[in-house]
């Protein structure tokens, strides 16, 4: 700023838009170099709860699922399957998926890193989830009904002092799949915000997150049909002397159901109550 001057040297002007220049330069590197550092960020952060998911997973295989088969007055093989489900099944596929995404982390530049191609190549095997999330339900159920008996409390509690887990009950263990499964759509999105479109990975990042909220989602369908499906099949068996063929032979979800009045030719009125399913009356 310039105060009472008269005159302005001529290569004033230059001068200013050289440093102007300069300084929008400097400013573009520093937003470069922050979104590269916030990129790195999510990158550990994703690369930290994998790591920590995957000892989760090891914790409930050997030091609940192993403990409990050798317990075969305790457990029978049906319980164990539905407190359990499928997360043998998920440790292994997860122990593949961790090992792929280390070969692509980049641990001098982890700004560098190309993930995206990992999920989108795995894509296809976290439909396993989709049995266990929906068996989790009645693995509470049945969970719940043990521990209401203070041998299977002090039993699931030696396990896991046994196993040197943190302090968190099974049930909260049981429960990690299901938070997981549906955090991947989000750090993929974190991901994709601080990864610029010249990056070599967003097209992959950008494609792996469209397919792993499609996963949770499909996840979540059929979690709402199963139990749609139980909700009628509740419903059928609460009617006294049901006639003809079940509802589940054709429809799978209520969609609305209310009172209507049935008028007859001789004037007289009926109350009915109506159930519309996605294919009948």
């Amino acid at each position: 700023l310039r105060v009472n001057q008269e005159e302005v040297p001529e290569n004033c002007s230059s001068i200013q838009d050289e440093e102007q220049d300069a300084d929008i330069s400097k400013h573009r590197q520093k937003i470069a170099e922050n979104k590269d550092q916030m990129r790195t960020n999510v990158i550990q952060e994703i690369m930290n709860t994998e790591r920590v998911y995957i000892k989760h997973l090891k914790d409930i295989c050997e030091g609940y699922i192993r403990q409990c088969r050798k317990h075969t007055g305790m457990f029978t093989t049906a319980q164990l399957s539905t407190i359990f489900g499928n997360i043998e099944d998920i440790y292994k596929f997860q122990r593949k998926f961790l090992k792929d995404l280390e070969k692509q982390y980049n641990k001098e530049e982890p700004h560098l890193s190309e993930i995206g191609s990992c999920f989108l190549q795995h894509v296809q095997g976290f439909a396993i989830y989709s049995e266990y999330c929906n068996n989790h339900p009645s693995a509470c159920i049945e969970l719940s009904k043990l521990m209401k008996q203070g041998k299977y409390r002090h039993f699931f509690e030696a396990c896991r002092l046994l196993q040197q887990m943190i302090d968190i009950a099974i049930d909260g263990f049981l429960l990690t799949p299901v938070q997981k499964i549906c955090k991947y759509p989000l750090q993929l999105a974190e991901l994709l915000k601080y990864t610029t479109q010249d990056h070599s990975d967003y097209n992959n990042i950008k494609a792996a997150y469209e397919a792993m909220k499609n996963v949770a989602c499909l996840i979540n369908e059929r979690k709402r049909r199963l139990e749609s499906i139980d909700k009628i099949a509740r419903w059928q068996v609460s009617i006294v002397d049901w006639e003809g063929p079940d509802v589940l032979a054709r429809s799978s979800e209520l969609i609305h159901s209310a009172e209507l009045t049935k008028i007859s030719k001789q004037g007289k009125s009926q109350q009915r109550t109506f159930f519309l399913f996605d294919h009948q009356l």
